[in-house]
């Protein structure tokens, strides 16, 4: 009861108040909050590994062993763990303001305390003190704080709405918020501006200490910006389906676990989803984690730090315009072809192009072509995936009775954040078996191999896995079937319960002149303050403000009437 009256005070009510998605909850909600929150996880999806390996020295095998290359995969089943925890806590909370977006709001000083001890661990203390607090901040974060945020933001799409369309324009806002983060954040600015800074070289080795020190100043950034950043998605987002049972005095019961897991598991459209976003995420964050070593040893005529650094974010750069391209196109050729179809044909395409990468695995022009043609290709999959594991969700829904949002996106989630650990355990592992040097002024071809096949070759075979799975998630098919059985479900429910049932349409009409009627009386309300203020006349005031909004109607009325003419 206190919990649900602490998520009605107006301390932490949502700012978005339409029936329907407005371009306020895209750009903010679903792009600018999420893009500064995601900034601080891809750079260390791309540098935390080199951070561990150049500055603290973890693959030095005499220091910490095989610690490397276990911490990160056996981290991977305490990521699951945490992931489903919060799952399970999403599907057995309702509030006034959602039931994901509550941990969205615990998740900010979660975050923030989190990275500060990432790049605290005591330079100075025994190995095995490092070890400790490495395994012990690596698994706060990822384990448990990383898991509150992602896996409540995963779930804003598939809980915003249910209109199609506008879910499919807030897939296409998450997903590019999170594909810039990497493409500008980790693969351009930080390259580019930040490597010399963030590994200071000196006589050609890495200065551990200052660049310990160098890391701790960006850490602090990093904290205040991922807090703002979740607080700005927090306060314009909106959980309209989570809203509708509320709204309909629907009482929903507590699903047990194995009823979930059940209605999931036995049904192969959530398998395929699943498996592609583990194969997906897996060979990304394979590529991402391993592109400032290529970077830094691969390319010919690159001897430091700076000047990989820059070979880094130009490639950053050159390989993120078809995903920055993309973020236009990818809805038109969904709704073209399918969002499945797209998808498939798409990754086929990358798996060709990206190819072309192996002609010359030194030259950074041959690699940079390869990198753009699997760009290209890969648009649909960045962007539209979401739409579909919604549209999986509403199947399972239709068929099942309940949602299983919770359960699904802990699994998401748990597959987004632990093949960060997994992927860099594989790294590790490999570097240290292949004999990595950062003291060396050249890797042997043992490395050499291996970071081919890490940035280049990985990504690749995920992909043309995919293509394989995707040809038989044939979901799109059953969407208005489905929408009817859910529609079904709600009537029958509200009637059992003894209620007046409104069908949606009139419903959100309803709610949207509820919601401007409020908006007018906070605009008065405001007026009416500011005219106090400044001794003003309140109805002069008013007037000006009626006249001028009939001058921008009848404006809007003689442009819309002479583009019906034409």
């Amino acid at each position: 009861m206190e919990t649900r009256k602490f998520f009605d005070s107006p301390l932490v009510r949502t700012k978005i108040t339409s029936a329907n998605v407005k371009p306020k909850e895209m750009l903010l909600g679903y792009f600018a909050g999420p893009f500064c929150a995601f900034i601080s996880n891809a750079i260390f999806g791309a540098y935390l590994n080199r951070y561990y390996s150049d500055v603290l020295g973890w693959t030095d095998t005499g220091r910490f062993g095989i610690f490397s290359a276990l911490l990160p995969v056996i981290s991977v089943i305490f990521v699951i763990l945490g992931n489903l925890m919060v799952g399970r806590l999403i599907d057995n909370t309702r509030t006034p303001q959602g039931k994901a977006r509550p941990y969205m709001l615990l998740s900010a000083p979660l975050v923030t305390i989190a990275i500060a001890l990432l790049f605290l661990t005591p330079e100075k203390s025994s190995s095995l003190v490092q070890m400790v607090w490495i395994a012990i901040s690596y698994n706060l974060y990822y384990a448990v704080a990383y898991p509150f945020f992602y896996t409540a933001h995963s779930s804003m799409v598939a809980l915003s709405t249910r209109n199609s369309n506008h879910r499919g324009m807030l897939a296409i806002f998450s997903n590019a918020s999170a594909v810039a983060a990497v493409g500008i954040g980790a693969s351009i600015l930080v390259p580019m501006f930040l490597q010399s800074f963030l590994f200071v070289e000196k006589g050609g080795i890495i200065d551990a200490t200052a660049s310990y020190n160098n890391w701790r100043m960006v850490m602090i950034a990093l904290c205040i910006v991922t807090f703002l950043a979740i607080m700005l998605e927090y306060y314009f987002t909106r959980e309209r389906i989570t809203e509708e049972n509320v709204k309909l005095d629907i009482k929903e019961e507590k699903l047990p676990m194995m009823k979930q897991l059940k209605g999931c598991v036995t049904n192969s459209y959530w398998w395929i989803i699943i498996l592609y976003f583990l194969l997906f995420q897996f060979g990304g964050l394979v590529k991402n984690s391993s592109m400032s070593y290529y970077c830094r040893w691969m390319f010919e005529g690159i001897s430091n730090e700076a000047s990989a650094g820059t070979a880094m974010g130009t490639l950053g750069l050159i390989g993120g315009l078809p995903t920055a391209i993309g973020m236009v196109l990818a809805w038109p050729i969904a709704g073209k072809f399918g969002k499945q179809r797209a998808v498939t044909i798409g990754l086929a395409i990358s798996v060709i192009g990206g190819l072309v990468s192996f002609l010359d695995v030194h030259s950074f022009v041959i690699v940079c072509i390869g990198v753009i043609l699997k760009g290209i290709g890969s648009i649909p999959a960045m962007y539209v995936t979401l739409a579909l594991l919604s549209d999986v969700l509403d199947h399972l829904e239709a068929k099942n009775g309940f949602r299983s949002d919770g359960f699904t996106m802990s699994v998401y989630g748990a597959i987004m954040v632990g093949m960060t650990g997994l992927g860099n355990g594989i790294i590790n592992a490999l570097l240290t078996a292949g004999g990595y040097n950062a003291a060396s002024t050249v890797q042997n071809t043992g490395v050499e191999n291996m970071l081919a096949l890490c940035y280049l070759g990985v990504e690749l075979i995920c992909y043309a896995i995919i293509v394989v799975l995707m040809s038989f998630l044939k979901v799109e098919k059953h969407i208005k079937r489905d929408q009817q059985v859910i529609l079904e479900n709600q009537k029958a429910a509200v009637l059992a319960a003894g209620g007046v049932w409104v069908e949606p349409e009139k419903r959100l009409r309803m709610e949207q002149e509820e919601a401007e009627r409020l908006a007018e009386e906070a605009r008065k309300e405001e007026l009416k303050g500011y005219c106090k203020k400044k001794g003003l006349s309140f109805e002069d005031e008013e007037a000006k403000y009626q006249k001028k909004l009939t001058a921008r109607k009848m404006k809007a009325e003689a442009k819309a009437k002479a583009k019906a003419n034409k």
